[in-house]
């Protein structure tokens, strides 16, 4: 089942941005090696209780006069509305109750959305509770006193959160039908990808059952099997600023990647593979997604016969995190190789639910420690005792080491390489586990 989604909006000065980071923790410091992803600062994953979501910041607002900071805030509140299952509206207690506000919260109760409202800055419950209850007037709700900086009452905050989550174990394993988010940057042919696949198909177009956000996923038959495609194709509001456009397109993607048990990236062949693209991929990475790379446009590329292996070598450069995605070359508009994408997407699904015997699994990484030495520091080596496998969507793995300060990302590396010569996992990410066992030294 896929992580809900929560988006923070609120006016400038308000502190989202805190919040953000406050409910997000470290996690979003850590630049990984993906590139830029954590540093966007966009979406964080967060975890309560039992409970896991993706948080969204909806962006900052630059105040240059009132009615700007009014439109902004409505473009961000819909940007919520859209993608989001729960909203956190973010007021300011030292500010009160302002007309924004009031307008975004008539914006949001009309959605139908669940909000919880959160009054900030309330640093002191005895001093501001009166304050507080000013928020009553907004019409959405019990608003939550907190303070970002401070920490305080985020507990109650995040437990008004999650109440609005569906239930975690219904509907789990009812819809078998493969989930293909299609994504990229705006105009690279998603739609017309989807449209191609249509019209050679008996096809029904339904809203999601079951999902809050306003997507229209389409159900497409194909050699007597259902697919469900997600996608993020449909701006409808055309936004002037670039920035918010693009911030606007990485938060449709999330919301659609979370959903989806395989993730095609698309890409403009005569655009080359970029920084934006970059990024979209590493969203699908860090989830766990399969990831097959569709170029479209092939046919209007002059070519010759190191054409696709130079294409291939540079999206293998630029994209170098996720080196198990598989590249297809495509047109849309002629229905050029078009037809192979469900190949693509069965094989991924077949890798992606995997599992390996325990047995074989030891005998592939035993094989792979007598070729090539573990790391030692300090006179102490690794060890490896054995490696079991313990989730598949995707493969992870469980290694039992004598000390995991040992294990280098690189020999991490080099095991994920051996083990995907040994089973193939092509198209999809591995994750590797590791865990100490202590009295096993001799």
């Amino acid at each position: 089942m896929s992580k809900p989604i929560v988006a923070i909006v609120g006016r400038p000065n308000v502190g989202k941005s805190t919040l953000f980071n406050a409910l997000a923790g470290e996690k979003i410091s850590i630049v990984k090696d993906t590139p830029g992803v954590t540093r966007d600062r966009i979406y964080a994953d967060v975890s309560w209780l039992d409970r896991e979501f993706t948080l969204i910041d909806t962006g900052g607002i630059e105040p240059e006069s009132k009615d700007i900071i009014l439109s902004q805030m409505r473009e961000q509140a819909q940007i919520a509305i859209d993608t989001a299952d729960v909203i956190i509206f973010i007021t300011d207690v030292r500010q009160g109750l302002v007309d924004a506000d009031a307008k975004v919260a008539d914006m949001l109760r009309r959605s139908g959305k669940p909000v919880v409202l959160t009054v900030n800055k309330v640093d002191s419950m005895q001093k501001f509770m009166a304050d507080v209850y000013e928020f009553y007037n907004l019409g959405i709700g019990d608003p939550n006193p907190i303070s970002a900086a401070g920490k305080i009452g985020l507990g109650d905050m995040l437990d008004a959160v999650i109440a609005h989550f569906p239930e975690a174990e219904e509907g789990e394993g009812e819809d078998e039908r493969p989930r293909v988010a299609i994504v990229g940057k705006p105009n690279v042919g998603k739609s017309s990808i989807i449209n191609k696949l249509l019209g050679q198909q008996r096809v029904i177009v339904s809203e999601v059952a079951g999902t809050t956000r306003d997507a229209v996923d389409t159900d497409i038959m194909h050699n007597g099997k259902e697919y469900v495609f997600i996608d993020t194709a449909g701006l409808r509001r055309k936004n002037k600023i670039k920035e918010e456009l693009e911030r606007y397109s990485i938060i449709r993607t999330v919301s659609a990647v979370e959903r989806a048990d395989v993730v095609l990236v698309v890409i403009d062949a005569t655009e080359g593979v970029t920084e934006q693209d970059a990024k979209i991929t590493g969203i699908a990475h860090e989830r766990g997604k399969g990831i097959v790379i569709v170029v479209n446009k092939w046919d209007a590329i002059e070519k010759n016969d190191r054409t696709m292996r130079e294409y291939e070598q540079e999206i293998r450069r630029v994209l170098s995190f996720v080196p198990y995605a598989e590249i297809m070359y495509i047109s849309a508009q002629t229905g050029q190789r078009l037809r192979q994408i469900y190949d693509k997407i069965d094989m991924v699904i077949e890798n992606q639910n995997l599992r390996v015997a325990t047995g074989v699994l030891n005998e592939i990484i035993m094989e792979a420690v007598a070729m090539q030495q573990p790391p030692s520091d300090k006179g102490k080596r690794l060890k490896l005792y054995y490696a079991t496998q313990v989730a598949v969507r995707p493969p992870s793995f469980v290694l039992f080491v004598n000390d995991k300060e040992l294990m280098h990302f690189s020999y991490t590396r080099y095991l994920e390489n051996k083990i995907r010569e040994a089973f193939g996992f092509r198209g999809t990410s591995l994750r590797f586990f590791v865990r100490e066992r202590k009295g096993k030294e001799k």
